[in-house]
């Protein structure tokens, strides 16, 4: 393992990212995506996934300059075209007029087409939360997974991410793939020659496998069974139909074989609680609080507990980067831009 701090992870990604010709909105946006995820102790966000961005460049599946256009659709709905660019740079670009229509309408609305997306969703639940926003957002990517019952893939990992503001205290934010894992885990687990749990997947044959390159050949599986099938496809038709983008199926048809980052589009939903409540709006979020009370006080836990856990540590002792790994990021400092 190398140790790093997390501004020497920043700097490095700083480094590959400008390499490679991303300009400056990406090299500081997808650095500091990637950063809190290793920060957070979220390995299969980190660090590890310049390797998929540079690819998808280099395939052609991507625009290192792409500048996003924000469109003032409707009085609660904000559209942002991130024109083949990833998507941190659009999300920040139509975020200012997704909190004014929120604060003044109460309820609004961000699609966010065209933009090639390997992020966590939470880091933008911490953004939309910081500003006092409950904030619902999902996403299709590839089709990876296989519905219940069945044994070809049709959805993407397509995650549900879900943030509740708590004033003074670190945000309610839980954020989990429709599938059993995310597809970043079995990547990390297929890199260490390791066999992945029983349940995460099938192989190309539908029968149940350990092996990680087989899953990657042939398909995950929903968390859940029927449940996680089912919310794989409302995220399908949300994130997909309803504002106008690719499905998991069209996304990988998109990809071509390139094994590149998903291509699509993602939903933003954010309510403002205090223009919903008016004058009873503290009331009712310490009503939240007395749940949350209830939920730790018998040694539960609340999601996002350990990130927020291995936040404390990390920015005092840094992170671990797997030497394989650290050799191929430093690799792509030597391939041409």
């Amino acid at each position: 393992m190398a140790r790093m701090t997390l501004d020497e992870v920043r700097a490095l990604a700083h480094r590959i990212l400008r390499r490679h010709g991303f300009t400056e909105p990406y090299v500081v946006a997808i650095a500091e995506s990637m950063v809190a995820a290793e920060r957070d102790e979220c390995r299969s966000h980190g660090i590890y996934r310049l390797l998929g961005c540079i690819a998808t460049l280099k395939a052609g599946k991507a625009i290192a300059d792409a500048v996003p256009e924000v469109v003032d659709h409707a009085p609660s709905i904000v559209r942002v075209d991130a024109r083949g660019g990833f998507a941190q740079v659009p999300f920040q670009a139509g975020l200012p007029l997704l909190l004014e229509k929120a604060q003044r309408q109460g309820i609004a609305l961000m699609a966010i087409n065209h933009c090639v997306h390997f992020s966590a969703l939470w880091s933008e639940m911490e953004t939309l939360t910081a500003a006092g926003l409950v904030a619902l957002a999902c996403t299709p990517s590839h089709a990876w997974v296989a519905p219940a019952g069945g044994s070809k893939p049709v959805f993407g990992t397509n995650p549900i991410a879900f943030g509740w503001p708590r004033p003074g205290k670190l945000p309610f934010i839980f954020d989990f793939a429709t599938s059993a894992v995310a597809r970043g885990e079995i990547e990390l687990h297929r890199r260490a020659g390791k066999p992945i749990p029983e349940g995460w997947g099938i192989d190309t044959s539908g029968k149940p496998t350990t092996d990680a390159a087989q899953v990657l050949e042939g398909a995950m599986l929903t968390f859940g069974g029927h449940k996680g099938s089912a919310l794989a496809a409302m995220v399908e038709l949300l994130a997909g139909p309803l504002i106008g983008d690719m499905t998991s199926s069209e996304s990988l048809a998109f990809d071509a074989g390139t094994r590149s980052a998903p291509y699509g589009g993602e939903l933003i939903i954010v309510i403002d609680p205090r223009r919903l409540l008016g004058d009873t709006a503290e009331a009712h979020l310490a009503r939240a609080e007395t749940m949350f009370e209830s939920i730790q006080g018998q040694g539960a836990r609340l999601p996002s507990q350990r990130r927020y856990e291995a936040r404390q540590r990390t920015l005092r002792d840094g992170v671990d980067i797997p030497d394989a790994l650290y050799h191929d990021l430093m690799a792509l400092l030597e391939q041409p831009a």
